[in-house]
C-alpha cells in the first residue's frame, strides 16, 4: 500500500506543462533556428531573424494569456511541478520584460550581423535559449531550478559575448567574462548549498520560514548556533549576485565585456541578463532571506551607494561610447538596488519601470551606436557621433532622448523610474526611523546630477562637436528602424503616461508583498 501511494504522487500532472508553454514555445523554435542554419542558403540567413521575432511574439502573447488574471488583479499564484515553479504577477511582468529585450536585441541585430559578415541561424537560437533562461529564473521556486536556468543564461552568453571570433577583443571579453563567471557561479552555488544545510529544503517557500527561525532565535544544529551560517550563506549569495548585476566591488568584468562584445550582444547583456539578475536577487532575497532584512539591508545600501558613485565618477573619464555605457550600466545596478533595499511598494513599482524604461533607452542607445558602423568605422567612440544632428537629424533626437532619460531628466521614463525608486527609500526611512536611507537618496540623486555631465557629452557631440564629420549617410534597416523609434516613443510615453506601466507593476509588488507576509 505503501509503494502504491508513493508512486501515485509522483506521478507527473500534464496540466503543468501550461504553466511553463512560453518556455516550450522559446525552446522549440531556438532547435528551428538551428535547423535553418543547415537547410537555408546563407543569403536567407537573415530570415532566421524574423523568425526569431515572430518566436518571441508567440511567446509573448502566452505569457499575457497565461498571466492576464494576475496582471488584472483577479487570478492568484500558481504552484506547478511539485512546487518548484511558481507563475505569479512577479514571474508574468519579468517574462515580458526578457521577450521584449530579446525581441528589440534581434531587431537591431539584423544590420550589425549583416555588417560584420556573421549572420547566421545560430545567433538568434542562443539569443532565445538564453531568453528561456532568463524566463524560468523569473518563475523558478527551488534553488536547483533557478541554478540551472542561470547557468543556462550564463552559458549561451559566454558564446554570445565572443560570438565575433575573428575579433581578438571579442574573443578576450568572451574568455575574461567566462572565467568570471565561473568564478562567481561557484560562490553563489556556495551560499546556496548552505541555505540548504539550515533548511532541509531546496523549496523557496520552505527556506523562508527557516531563516527567519534560524536568524532571529537561538536555534541550534549539533550545539551550534545557526544564526553564523545564514549570515555566510547571505554574503556568498550576495557575492554571486552581485557579479551578476555588475556591482561594486564584482564589477569589474563589465567594461571589457561591454566593450569586447558584438553591439547587440552588449545591449542584450546590459538589459536582459541585469533584468533577469534582478529577479533572482529580488526571490532571494525578499523570500528567501526576508526574515534577515535588518542584516542584508545596510549591506546592500553600501554596495547601491559605492556601485553608484564608481559607476558615475569613472564613466566621466571614458570617450568609448561602449565603454562608457558599460560604467553607466554599474551606476543603474546601484540605482536598481534602492527598490530591493526599500522592500515596499513604491520600491517595487520603481524596480520593475525602471527596468522596462533601462530595457528601451539602452538599447535605443546602442541601436545608434549599431547604425554609425560602416565597413571601416567601428562608431564606438563617443567622438564618431559628432555632426549626427545636421546628417541625420532623427537619429540624433532619438540618441539625445535616451541619453536625457539615462540622466533621469523630467517628462522621460527614467525621471519617473529613479522617482519611484527613490521614494520607495524615503517612505521605508520614514518607516523604520532610520536616518541612513535619507543619506542614500540625497547621495543617489547628487550622483545623478554627475551623470549629466557624460551623457550631455554625446549630446554635445551630436550638435556641437569640433571635428570633422563623416560625410557618408546612414543606412539603416526596416527592423533597426523600427527598433529605434519604438524605444523612443516608449521611453517619452512612459515619462508622460506611466500609469498603465505602474499597473503592471503593481502585480509584482502585490507577488513580493504577499510573499514578504508570508513569512511573519
Amino acid at each position: 500500500m505503501f509503494l502504491l501511494q508513493a508512486s501515485t504522487t509522483a506521478l507527473f500532472d500534464t496540466a503543468d506543462l501550461k504553466l511553463i508553454a512560453p518556455e516550450i514555445i522559446l525552446s522549440l523554435c531556438a532547435c528551428v533556428a538551428l535547423v535553418m542554419e543547415v537547410v537555408l542558403p546563407h543569403r536567407l540567413s537573415r530570415w532566421t531573424g524574423y523568425f526569431a521575432l515572430g518566436a518571441a511574439a508567440l511567446a509573448a502573447v502566452s505569457v499575457v494569456a497565461l498571466g492576464w488574471p494576475m496582471l488584472s488583479g483577479e487570478g492568484s499564484t500558481t504552484l506547478g511541478f511539485y512546487g518548484t515553479v511558481k507563475v505569479d504577477g512577479f514571474a508574468v511582468v519579468f517574462k515580458l520584460i526578457f521577450l521584449l529585450a530579446a525581441a528589440l536585441t534581434v531587431a537591431v541585430s539584423l544590420r550589425y550581423l549583416d555588417v560584420e559578415g556573421e549572420q547566421r541561424g545560430e545567433y538568434y537560437a542562443l539569443v532565445l535559449f538564453a531568453t528561456v533562461g532568463m524566463m524560468f529564473l523569473a518563475s523558478g521556486y527551488d534553488l536547483i531550478v533557478l541554478y540551472i536556468s542561470l547557468e543556462l543564461m550564463a552559458l549561451t552568453f559566454y558564446v554570445l559575448v565572443g560570438y565575433t571570433k575573428r575579433e581578438r577583443r571579442s574573443n578576450e571579453a568572451g574568455m575574461k567574462y567566462f572565467l568570471l563567471g565561473a568564478f562567481s557561479s561557484g560562490i553563489l552555488l556556495y551560499g546556496m548549498s548552505l541555505l540548504f544545510g539550515v533548511a532541509k529544503s531546496t523549496n523557496l517557500g520552505d527556506i523562508g520560514p527557516a531563516v527567519a527561525a534560524a536568524a532571529s532565535t537561538a536555534q541550534e544544529l549539533g550545539g551550534l548556533s545557526l544564526r553564523p551560517m545564514v549570515v555566510l550563506a547571505m554574503i556568498a549569495l550576495g557575492a554571486g549576485l552581485f557579479f551578476k548585476i555588475a556591482a561594486v566591488p564584482f564589477h569589474m568584468w563589465a567594461p571589457d565585456a561591454y566593450e569586447g562584445a558584438p553591439t547587440p550582444v552588449t545591449a542584450f547583456l546590459s538589459t536582459g541578463s541585469k533584468a533577469a539578475s534582478f529577479a533572482l536577487l529580488a526571490r532571494i532575497f525578499l523570500e528567501a532571506l526576508g526574515g534577515m532584512r535588518v542584516d542584508w539591508a545596510p549591506l546592500l545600501g553600501l554596495v547601491a551607494a559605492v556601485t553608484i558613485m564608481v559607476g558615475n565618477w569613472a564613466a566621466v573619464t571614458q570617450t568609448n561610447a561602449k565603454r562608457l555605457l558599460a560604467y553607466s550600466s554599474i551606476s543603474n545596478a546601484g540605482y536598481l538596488l534602492l527598490g530591493v533595499i526599500a522592500a515596499n511598494e513604491y520600491g517595487y513599482v520603481g524596480l520593475v519601470v525602471y527596468l522596462v524604461v533601462y530595457t528601451f533607452m539602452n538599447i535605443g542607445a546602442f541601436g545608434v551606436i549599431i547604425a554609425l558602423r560602416r565597413r571601416g568605422i567601428a562608431g564606438d567612440e563617443v567622438d564618431d557621433l559628432t555632426g549626427l544632428g545636421q546628417k541625420a537629424p532623427g537619429i540624433a533626437l532619438m540618441m539625445a532622448i535616451f541619453m536625457l532619460s539615462l540622466g533621469g531628466l523630467p517628462v522621460t521614463g527614467g525621471f519617473i523610474g529613479k522617482w519611484f525608486l527613490f521614494g520607495g527609500l524615503i517612505q521605508r526611512g520614514a518607516a523604520e526611523g532610520k536616518s541612513w536611507y535619507y543619506w542614500l537618496v540625497a547621495w543617489a540623486a547628487f550622483n545623478t546630477v554627475v551623470s549629466f555631465f557624460y551623457y550631455v557629452r554625446f549630446i554635445r557631440a551630436m550638435y556641437i562637436g569640433d571635428r570633422e564629420a563623416d560625410a557618408r549617410p546612414l543606412s539603416l534597416s526596416a527592423p533597426l528602424r523600427t527598433a529605434l523609434v519604438a524605444c523612443a516613443a516608449f521611453v517619452i510615453l512612459i515619462g508622460v503616461y506611466p500609469q498603465p506601466f505602474i499597473k503592471a507593476a503593481g502585480a509584482v509588488a502585490g507577488a513580493l508583498a504577499s510573499g514578504a507576509l508570508a513569512l511573519r
